[in-house]
């Protein structure tokens, strides 16, 4: 897909680094010249009197059938609320908001970097953006009012169940760690603030018994910043959950062969499951996402397009039905857009699908 230039964003502006920028849309051409206006009774109000009067008779022979066209909704501008830049989020959102601009008509998009699952749900919740990217956890509490949304349930719904992130632990390859409780008292990254990586870090923390606030140093970081603690090794762990494979993970073991590896945490999953429910599944990181010598045993959970409740729902249809039907487009942005099934896509409990998801999924 070819980059566009960018609209004029109401959010922050997508600043991606060389060689990892989204693919960003164009904003429509400036309004065209005035043209001026003919006096009453003059060749041009005969002209557009016999337009008028074709157009009726166009309209009676058509059984006058053809409904007014809506305004686009936001005056066509559409920003989606990503993740970091070096993330899959951000890649995907790229792509996602090029088929919009394609492909929907009269409508604009740009994806827009952000700290990921927690602040795209308020950035939508709150008008500054229309879709969202978010892991299934976050949104659950969102939509339940728990957790870092706490007595504020947010107006979310969902276009559709996506790919699976998988939670990747890494830590130095000479540390003496290899279970999740050895990080007691070490340096780790959790993500960043209010992301879905801070979430399910903390509760991992929490399920092998170690406060993530006290026992441990804390600190909640981007991962293009995290990635540059870890090789200068002033961190002695992290946590990234994203897809396979997440740019920013390849980027750091490409930087320094030998350094890291990941730490299995499948053994965690029945305390998540029984504290959390069946949003978190474990399954193993494949070898040939990263060239590591055996698979590792992790800790994955779905992702979710999210939009806020007050979408029309014709937008909400056609946003869902673009995803299906440029599927092999997005596939060429990163792999993880190959993953995407319809089959599976609208299983979002318990974040309620968009009215107008929900009739694509039943008509199609």
């Amino acid at each position: 897909m070819t980059a566009r230039p960018t609209p004029p964003s109401r959010g922050r502006a997508a600043t991606a680094p060389a060689g990892r920028a989204a693919t960003i849309a164009t904003a429509p051409p400036g309004p065209a010249p005035a043209v001026p206006a003919r006096r009453p009774g003059g060749p041009g109000r005969v002209a557009a009197a016999l337009v008028a009067l074709l157009s009726v008779l166009l309209a009676a022979g058509c059984g006058n059938d053809a409904a007014p066209q809506p305004a686009p909704w936001h005056g066509g501008r559409i920003f989606l609320a990503t993740g970091n830049t070096t993330g899959v989020y951000y890649q995907l959102g790229g792509g996602y908001a090029d088929l919009i601009s394609r492909y929907l008509p009269g409508y604009e998009a740009r994806a827009e970097p952000t700290g990921a699952s927690g602040e795209n749900i308020t950035r939508v919740t709150g008008g500054d953006m229309e879709i969202a990217f978010s892991l299934a956890d976050t949104a659950a509490d969102a939509n339940a009012g728990r957790g870092a949304f706490q007595g504020r349930p947010q107006q979310v719904r969902a276009l559709a169940r996506v790919y699976r992130n998988y939670t990747h632990v890494l830590v130095r390859a000479d540390a003496k760690i290899t279970t999740l409780s050895d990080l007691r008292g070490g340096r780790v990254s959790t993500g960043s603030p209010r992301s879905g990586t801070d979430v399910i870090a903390g509760r991992l923390l929490t399920a092998a018994g170690i406060d993530p606030e006290r026992g441990v140093r804390r600190a909640r970081l981007s991962l293009p910043d995290t990635a540059a603690r870890m090789r200068a090794g002033t961190l002695d762990a992290m946590f990234f959950s994203g897809g396979l494979p997440t740019p920013g993970i390849t980027d750091l073991l490409a930087a320094a062969p030998g350094k890291f590896r990941f730490l299995p945490i499948a053994d965690l999953i029945e305390p998540l499951t029984a504290a959390y429910g069946p949003v978190y599944a474990a399954a193993d990181l494949p070898k040939e996402a990263y060239g590591t010598p055996t698979a590792v045993p992790t800790v994955t959970v779905a992702n979710m397009i999210l939009v806020s409740a007050d979408m029309p729902d014709k937008l909400a249809y056609d946003l869902t039905a673009l995803l299906f039907a440029h599927q092999t487009e997005l596939g060429t942005v990163h792999p993880e857009g190959r993953n995407f099934d319809r089959s599976s896509a609208a299983d979002t409990d318990p974040v309620p699908l968009h009215p107008g998801a929900s009739r694509f999924y039943q008509n199609g």
